[in-house]
């Protein structure tokens, strides 16, 4: 089958590039963006030995959908090996300390035509799945020409997302009629997927429903508790630009009422740690990676490090859940409910609507639009200890009736695998 212009523009170009594939390994290495002992995975030389038998492939793109395929992984090796890949050095870090006994981990090739042969070559998979939306053309079809069955779980796709995609209709039906299967979040989703050309989709839900709380450090929990003492606290994670411009106000009108309030600020992009000490302005603040430590003065705390969620979540009865007071979808809602950390979230929800409807309508509150709505919903449960309790309770359960995905998708990918047989 001919492919589109799109696609084919994207081999030329990609082999093209294929000269100065290692250079941009090395410039990439140069900023941490790249792991310099396993450059060859990225140009599709494996680092280790295929094992014998059955192979399913796993593909996410980073850390969230790695770690959301965890409880997938643990049941598909009841059946076969499993071979992770994913494409920062954050996830792989990650996936080092987190996958089962008997996956294997490896950074993904560059969607070069080489680095995919090579890949696909050595690993011989007989299916692979990719989480969510990261879509590589050569390596999707290259995987499809070999007979590999192919599935796209967990996917998802907004409105905006589908409109955005619209431009390359026909590249994109490509590339979605290479899965034998689609499994989506909603039905909102398989509706715009099956609009844009999949053309075996159906409905399992959201895999991060069923994945395992996230984890922490017990010692750097009871140390900031320490830290903290009984001072109440107003946590923002996941925050993106215009959102802390929020939470700041918000934090002053609530230090009236809580003049030891503390705030925590977590970035979703560590990178802004310099740039949130700039917005604190006059108002006391502490780095946390930095070494920064909070004290009595400390007023804002700015928590810029990597893979420290699950303790934060855990410092605080709820918090405000960034991405949702601009345009991005919103963070994983799940999170913080599973750990009883009830959530106050922005109108801006669309990449996870169902499990933002779940927990907020568990908790019967949480919509703020404003650095005054933070402030009036922060403060009722700053000052009722067993109402923020019971908030978190209820978030917990309404992301418990979003579970139930994996074996719905373990399910389904058991008859492709028949199939494949």
């Amino acid at each position: 089958m001919s492919l589109p212009l799109g696609l084919r523009a994207w081999r030329i170009l990609t082999g093209m590039a294929s000269p100065f594939a290692r250079l941009l390994l090395r410039r990439r290495a140069t900023r941490d963006k790249e792991d310099w002992t396993r450059l060859n995975e990225r140009l599709g030389m494996a680092g280790l030995a295929r094992p014998k038998g059955p192979l399913v492939w796993i593909h996410g793109a980073s850390v969230g959908e790695s770690l959301s395929a965890l409880p997938l992984i643990e049941k598909l090796l009841q059946h076969a090996s499993v071979l992770v890949t994913s494409g920062t050095v954050t996830s792989a870090a990650m996936m080092r300390q987190r996958l089962p006994k008997g996956a294997l981990h490896q950074f993904v090739p560059l969607d070069i035509p080489g680095a995919v042969d090579r890949f696909l070559d050595h690993w011989k998979p007989d299916a692979g799945l990719f989480i969510e939306s990261d879509l590589w053309p050569n390596l999707i079809l290259g995987a499809s020409s070999r007979g590999v069955k192919l599935a796209l779980v967990n996917a998802r796709i907004s409105a905006r997302s589908a409109e955005r995609w619209g431009w390359a209709r026909k590249s994109v039906a490509r590339l979605l009629e290479a899965f034998d299967l689609v499994l989506a979040q909603d039905e909102e989703g398989a509706e715009r997927l099956r609009e844009l050309g999949a053309l075996t989709v159906q409905v399992a839900g959201s895999l991060k429903a069923d994945a395992p709380p996230l984890a922490c450090d017990e010692g750097a929990l009871a140390e900031l508790r320490g830290q903290i003492g009984n001072r109440p606290v107003l946590l923002a994670a996941q925050t993106h630009p215009g959102e802390d411009e929020t939470i700041l106000p918000a934090h002053d009108l609530l230090r009236g009422r809580f003049p030891d309030l503390l705030t925590i600020l977590v970035p979703r992009h560590t990178a802004r740690g310099a740039d949130l000490e700039m917005l604190c302005g006059t108002r006391a603040w502490k780095r946390r990676s930095t070494g920064g430590k909070i004290s009595l003065q400390t007023a804002v705390y700015i928590a810029d490090t990597m893979g420290e969620l699950g303790l934060f979540y855990r410092l605080s009865r709820f918090c405000f859940l960034g991405g949702t007071l601009v345009p991005l979808g919103g963070h994983n809602v799940l999170e913080p409910a599973a750990l009883h950390c009830a959530v106050l979230a922005g109108p801006n929800i669309a990449s996870a609507t169902r499990a933002y409807e779940a927990v907020l309508g568990a908790q019967q509150f949480g919509l703020v639009t404003s650095s005054a709505d933070i402030a009036r919903e922060a403060g009722r449960l700053l000052e009722n200890p067993a109402m923020a309790m019971a908030a978190g309770d209820a978030a917990a359960r309404g992301a418990a009736t979003q579970s139930g995905a994996v074996a719905r998708i373990a399910a389904a990918l058991a008859v492709l695998l028949d199939a494949r047989a």
